[in-house]
Parts: C-alpha cells; structure tokens; sequence
C-alpha cells in the first residue's frame, strides 16, 4: 500500500514522457512532411504583370488560374511533349483590371484558365493560429521533460558530486603514510562531531583547510576521509567545473555550492585543483573583469559570508600554492595549510600494505625492500605498482603475486615496458653492454652512492636501450658535495666505458649529460659549493622559469655568467676524470661485467659483486 503513490507517480511521469515523445515525433514529422513537399515542387517563375501580359498577347501562356492576390499557371513548352515551366504573377495593384478576362479568352490555347475564391477571414486567421500553438504545445512538453523553465539557465548552477553519509565510506584506516597529515585533519573531524566542546573555550575552527602537495600524494583520498570520519554529507568539485564560457556562470555556481552546503550543514565542501580559479588575479588573462577573476571574488565573498561555527567546512587541494591569490590564503579564509608530502620509507611501506590487502602476496615477501626500491613514489604510484604486479602475475599463471613480479613491476613503472623483440647488430649491443657495466663498476666503486640493484642491457620504453637499477637504502633528505660530484661521476661511467673500450663514444649518453650538467649547475648556482662563485645562491625563486614562458633575466652580471660557466665545465671535467681513473684501473673488471651482460642481458646484485671481486 504504501508504494501506491510511488507507483502511480512513475506511471505519471512515464505517461508525460511518453506523450512528450509523441509530440516531438509528430512535430518532426510534420516538419519533414513540408519540407519534402516544398523539395519536390518544381522551380516556380515570377513574373512582373506587365511582362505576364506581353507574354499573354503573344501566346506564351498555356494555362492560368487566377487568385485574389495572384495568377500562377504554366507558360508554353519550350519542346513538343514536355510541360512548360510554372510562373507566377502578383495581382496587388491590379485587382481591377477589366481587360484580363478578355485576354485569357483570346490568347490561352482551349480557354484553359479558371479563377479561385477568395478565402473567409475566419480561415485566414485561424490557419497560422493552429500553427502557432502548435508549436508553444510542443516547446511546453519539451520543457517540461527537460526539468520546467529553469532548466533553461540550469548551467549556472553548481553540479558537485555528493556523497551521502549513508554510502560506503572512505576513513582514515584507507589512508598510509601520512601520519602527520592525518593528525591535523583529526582536529576537522572533531569540530564537525562535537563543536560544542570547542565553542565552550570559545575557540574557532578554520573556515578552510588547504592541502598542499604534489601529484598522486592522496590529497582527494584525505578529504574524502575527513567527511566518511565526520559522517556529514561530502561536497566535491573540481576547480575547473566553476569555469564557463559565459560571464557570471562561475560565480553564480559558487553561490549555489555554497547554499547547497548550508542547506544540509553539518557539510564538507572540496574543491580540488583550486589554483584554476584561484590564481593571483592581475597575473595574466584580459583584465581584473574576465570570468575567472568574477568567480574567484565570489568565491572571497562566500569565504567571508559563511559561518564555520554553523558546521560548514572548505577544504582544498593544490599542487602549485605559489600561484594562489594573496587574498584567498590568507587568515580568515584557508586558515591552515596542510603539506601532504611524498611518503618515507615507512609510508610507502604502509600504502603498499594497504594497497596489497585484496592481493595474495607470496610466503616470505619483504615489504620493506620493494619499499626501499621506490624513493619518490607517491601513493598513486604504489598503487599502480601493486596493480602492475598482480597482473605480472596472472600473466605468468601465478596464484600469488612475488618479489620478482614487484621488481619488475618497479623496472616497468621507471624505465618502461620491455622490449625484447627490438633487434639490435651485436657492435650495438657490446657497447650498450659497456655503457651499462661503466655506469655499475663506477657506482661500486665510491662511496656515498646508492647500491646497485641490477643492470641490463634490455631495451624498456622508447628510448632506453639498457638501464642501472640502484635501490637506495634509505631515504636521503640531505647530499653532501661528496655525494653529488660521486653521482656526476656515475652519470659520466657509461660514456667513458665506451670510450676506453671501443675507442669512441655513441649518442646513447644524452641523458647522462644533461643530468650530469643539471647537477653541476645546481652545485653552482643554488648550493654555493664553489670555492670561485663563494657561498651564494644565483637562482632566486623569481627567476625560476615558467613553463612556456620567456626565460628569465639574469639577476647577475656578463663576468658573473661566465664564471659560472667555468665552474660547472670544471665540476664535470674534475668528475670525468675521476670516472676515467677508476674505469682504466678496473679494466677488467669492466670486460667481464660487459661480457657477463652480453651472454645473460641481465646481471643482479650478487652476481656483480662475484664479477667484481673475481
């Protein structure tokens, strides 16, 4: 019984829908009707009266039928046997002429002429009447299948994506690895359950919170967890979706987000890539009245207008904070900002533990050694990798997934897919054999760089024809000079095995120099470790390159640039031959590592140190 009314108005609704349809079909059919009728009628020829009769006196009309307003008819065929072309003549002006009858009489062949009558004026007005409400008859059902008359501007509205506190929810047992993180949304989470306790020591909880971090860190994950802890209605967006081709749309649906979110406070609203409207206004763009800036002043309104003691929350996320308006980061508005930064050793451990619940993981598997295997990888990433491995697995007819489908799944994340069937000349493939072992007896040759894991000369990707694989062992936060003239030196290991072995170098080092030269630079021009330049920094942030922007103006004189030049040529220099002088020491250490390489295509880390150590 009590699905009566539920049932009664889906068979209405049905009922409205499907006579909306009716509607529009007949419409359209009538439309086609007419338009194919008016296709297939033949070219019709005006003629002036005065021209129709001369044409009349001289018997070029074969027919006529004469109107109230017009004479339409067909003029004599051109050839015997095909019809002759239509015209027509406008009687206005010339209702009264008494000699037309006469000429018809005269001059059309048969007397085939005739005259109509002149149509009521009831039936004059009543046709386009029909006509006309016919047509508000079909743009009212259509208007009303489309949602009323307001579905006209509807654009104007917000559209975010809720989600209910009745839905699965996302909490914080679903995010790793940012411990810290969390803590600090904690203190969200228990405004939004009990303001009352903050209230009472006449505390305020920030109107809006902003994360801040790169790509892939688990900025959305987090404040998805925020509402599934608080279990309050989610509202989420995209920075993007306020922006529209038509002025005040963007700034109409601020409002409407923000009134939607009231309505059903306690709420959380997300904004995600906030730095699409909310750019430094003045930094580009047609003006401080283009739409962006329009939606970003709402936008400070709103943030001024709305209350958080009423249970509405603002979070954010960027990944470029340097580009937001003074105005919108400012006190009162995102109150806190939050840094979700890249995962520690043990973070990544955690996400990966996360991410590898659904997936049976083989006896023995460590963890912590694929997590030490990805330094920089970001929750996305690690997700992907698990993914990535499991599906290794399957491929290979496993039931488990293993450290080895986790390795390779790492090697195909970094440097690609393998390329097996990419055929090299064995000149080619020796030397990349050289490149590689250079690269790895360097590595293992000076301290304070990170462990080789292993070396292959497998093509991955689409550009590297082999690759070094090294697994630091923790995370580095900090590089001595030491450490980075020693990775210069790695870096340069490759070119110069070449070199030294096959007395010439090939054009696979170009991602060695410019790492090498990257490096050096920053040694020169950020970290002040040259003892010529002295302990000062030449890359101020203002000077950082925008990409696709003009370069920057140097904030150092011609001398300075060149001096410059000078030390990074002698970093590199200095590090190339410390790489040669080890290479030619170890020379056959190098041919056997090279020669290991050409027989298997891949050596690991045990392997290299017996090579080594033969």
């Amino acid at each position: 019984m009590n699905r009566l009314p539920h049932l009664l108005s889906h068979r209405n609704r049905r009922g409205r829908r499907n006579l909306g349809l009716l509607a529009t079909a007949v419409a359209l059919g009538l439309a086609a009707a007419f338009g194919l009728a008016a296709l297939l009628q033949p070219p019709v020829r005006d003629l002036s009266y005065g021209r129709f009769r001369k044409t009349l006196v001289d018997g070029g009309v074969a027919s006529a039928r004469v109107g109230p307003t017009a004479i339409e008819g067909r003029l004599a065929a051109p050839a015997a046997g095909a019809p002759g072309p239509r015209y027509r003549v406008s009687r206005l002006g010339m209702e009264h002429d008494e000699d037309l009858i006469r000429l018809l009489e005269a001059h059309v062949p048969g007397g085939d002429y005739d005259a109509e009558s002149a149509p009521s004026a009831a039936w004059s007005t009543a046709l386009p009447t029909a006509m006309f409400l016919m047509m508000i008859a079909v743009l009212s059902l259509v208007v009303a299948r489309s949602g009323g008359m307001g579905s006209a501007l509807a654009f104007s509205k917000s559209r975010p994506r809720v989600y209910g506190a009745d839905e699965r929810r996302i909490t914080f047992e679903n995010v790793a690895g940012h411990d810290e993180v969390v803590a600090e949304l904690r203190e969200v989470v228990d405004f939004l359950r009990t303001p009352g306790r903050f209230h009472s020591l006449g505390g305020r909880i920030p109107k809006g919170v902003l994360l801040v971090g790169a790509p892939g860190t688990g900025k959305t994950l987090l404040a998805r967890a925020v509402a599934g802890e608080a279990g309050v209605p989610y509202f989420s967006l995209s920075g993007s979706d306020f922006v529209e081709l038509f002025v005040g749309v963007g700034a109409a649906r601020v409002r409407s987000l923000f009134a939607r979110a009231q309505a059903e406070a306690p709420s959380l609203i997300f904004i995600d890539e906030l730095d699409a409207i909310g750019k430094a206004r003045g930094a580009g763009g047609s003006g401080g009245h283009d739409e962006r800036d329009q939606t970003l002043n709402q936008l400070l309104v709103e943030m001024d207008g709305f209350d958080a003691d009423r249970g509405v929350i603002l979070l954010a996320a960027t990944n470029r904070p340097e580009t937001l308006d003074p105005a919108l980061v400012r006190p009162g508005r995102f109150d806190r900002q939050v840094v979700v930064d890249r995962p520690d050793l043990v973070g990544r451990e955690q996400i990966l533990a996360v991410h590898s619940r659904v997936v049976p993981l083989a006896d023995g598997l460590n963890l912590r050694q694929i997590a030490a295997m990805t330094p920089g990888f970001v929750g996305a990433d690690l997700a992907n990798l698990v993914n990535e491995a499991a599906l290794l697995a399957a491929r290979r007819g496993k039931e488990q997934v293993g450290q080895p489908e986790f390795e390779d799944g790492i090697e195909r994340l970094i440097a690609g897919p393998e390329k097996r069937q990419r055929l090299l000349l064995p000149d080619e493939k020796r030397r990349i054999a050289y490149h590689e072992a250079g690269h790895a007896l360097v590595a293992r040759s000076l301290p304070q760089t990170d462990p080789v894991h292993k070396v292959s000369i497998v093509g991955r990707g689409a550009a590297a024809l082999g690759y070094t694989l090294y697994r630091p062992e923790d995370d580095r936060f900090l590089h001595t000079r030491t450490a980075l003239q020693n990775a210069i030196c790695c870096l340069l290991g490759g070119t110069l095995a070449e070199e030294i072995a096959l007395g010439e170098t090939s054009d696979g080092c170009t991602s060695d120099l410019s790492r090498a030269t990257e490096i050096a630079s920053r040694m020169v021009l950020d970290f002040g470790m040259s003892p010529v330049l002295g302990r000062l920094r030449y890359t101020a942030e203002r000077d950082a390159p925008r990409p696709g922007g003009p370069a920057p103006d140097r904030a150092y004189s011609e001398q300075t640039a060149r001096e410059i030049d000078l030390e990074v040529r002698r970093i590199v220099d200095e590090a190339l031959a410390k790489a040669r002088r080890i290479l030619e020491e170890r020379r056959e250490a190098l041919d056997r590592v090279a020669a290991r390489l050409i027989e298997r295509e891949s050596i690991n880390a045990v392997e290299l140190d017996e090579l080594l150590a033969a």
